[in-house]
C-alpha cells in the first residue's frame, strides 16, 4: 500500500488494510525514507521520482517473501501515491492489478487550483529551501483553511486529526505521533509530476476511484475516459479529496475496491 503526499503507514491507510485483511487479502505497508518510522537523515522531503524508486524497492521486497505468490500482487496507492501506482503499473505488466484512490494524476492541474498569492509564496519558499541543502525550510503538511501549509483545502486538517485518533485507537507503538512538516523544496516538484501520461500504457486491470469535488488532486475524469483504455475501471464518489477515508463515503469506496479485488482473485 502506497500512501500519499505527507502520509505515513499508520495513519490514513488504517481504514483500508483491516477490511482488506478481513476480505482475505494480505497487506504490506511501509514508510518512505525520511518519513514516519523509516530512517533518513534529512526528514520529510518529497521527490516523486525518488518515491517511485522506493515503491519499486518495496515491491521487490514483497516478491522475495516466501509466503507471497509474486504473480498475485496488487499495487494500491492513494493521493500522490496513487500517481506513483499508475506509473509503476504501466511499467509492470506482470502485476495482477492496481488501485489508485483519489490519485494525483496531473500535478499541473493541482497547481492551477492554488490561489496565485499562495502559489507565489510556495515558489519563493521552495527556491529558498533548495539553497539550504541538508537544513530544510519546513512548512506544515496540513493546516486549517487559510493557514500556511502545503494543504489547507478539502478538510485536510480535520482528516489529519481523525487519522491520528484512529492511530490512538489502534494502539500501535507510534499511536498518535505525526511530524506535521514538509520541506518547502518538495512543492517545486508538483507541477512537473503528471502520471496521467502513463495511463495509456497500462495493460493490467486498474481501478481508479475519483472524487468529483476534489480540489487537492483534481479528478480529470473526462481525460481518463477519452483514453478508452479497456483495462481501466473508473468509479466516482461525490466527495472531496479526504472524504473517501471516512464514513459515509468510506463504505462506498471500500465496496468498489473489495469488489475489484475479489474479481481479480478469480483470474
Amino acid at each position: 500500500m502506497v500512501h500519499g503526499w505527507g502520509g505515513i503507514q499508520d495513519a490514513l491507510t488504517l481504514p483500508f488494510y483491516a477490511p482488506f485483511n478481513q476480505a482475505g487479502f494480505a497487506v504490506m505497508t511501509f514508510d518512505y525514507p525520511g518519513w514516519g518510522t523509516s530512517e533518513g537523515a534529512i526528514r520529510n522531503v518529497i521527490n516523486p521520482w525518488h518515491r517511485e524508486r522506493d515503491v519499486e524497492n518495496a515491491l521487490e521486497h514483497l516478491r522475495a517473501q516466501p509466503q507471497i505468490d509474486a504473480r498475485r500482487i496488487v499495487l494500491w496507492g492513494t493521493s500522490f501515491g496513487g500517481g506513483h501506482v499508475v506509473k509503476i503499473a504501466a511499467r509492470h505488466p506482470e502485476l495482477l492489478g492496481a488501485i489508485a484512490q483519489v490519485p494525483m494524476l496531473d500535478g499541473m492541474a493541482a497547481v492551477k487550483a492554488v490561489p496565485f498569492p499562495r502559489l507565489l509564496r510556495f515558489g519563493l519558499a521552495g527556491i529558498g529551501d533548495l539553497f539550504r541543502g541538508k537544513r530544510p525550510i519546513y512548512l506544515p503538511v496540513v493546516a486549517p483553511p487559510g493557514e500556511w501549509s502545503s494543504m489547507d483545502r478539502d478538510g485536510a486538517s480535520e482528516a489529519l486529526q481523525k487519522g491520528l485518533q484512529a492511530m490512538v485507537e489502534s494502539g500501535g507503538p507510534e499511536a498518535g505521533k505525526y511530524d506535521n512538516r514538509v520541506a518547502a523544496r518538495s512543492l517545486l516538484t508538483m507541477g512537473l509530476y503528471r502520471p496521467f501520461k502513463s495511463l495509456k500504457e497500462v495493460s493490467i486491470p486498474l481501478l481508479i476511484v475519483g472524487a468529483t469535488r476534489d480540489t487537492v488532486a483534481p479528478f480529470i475524469e473526462e481525460k481518463i475516459r477519452a483514453l478508452k483504455n479497456p483495462r481501466i475501471k473508473l468509479e466516482t464518489l461525490d466527495a472531496n479529496h479526504f472524504d473517501p477515508y471516512f464514513e459515509p463515503a468510506l463504505s462506498q469506496n471500500l465496496g468498489y475496491q473489495i469488489a475489484f479485488l475479489k474479481a481479480l482473485r478469480s483470474l
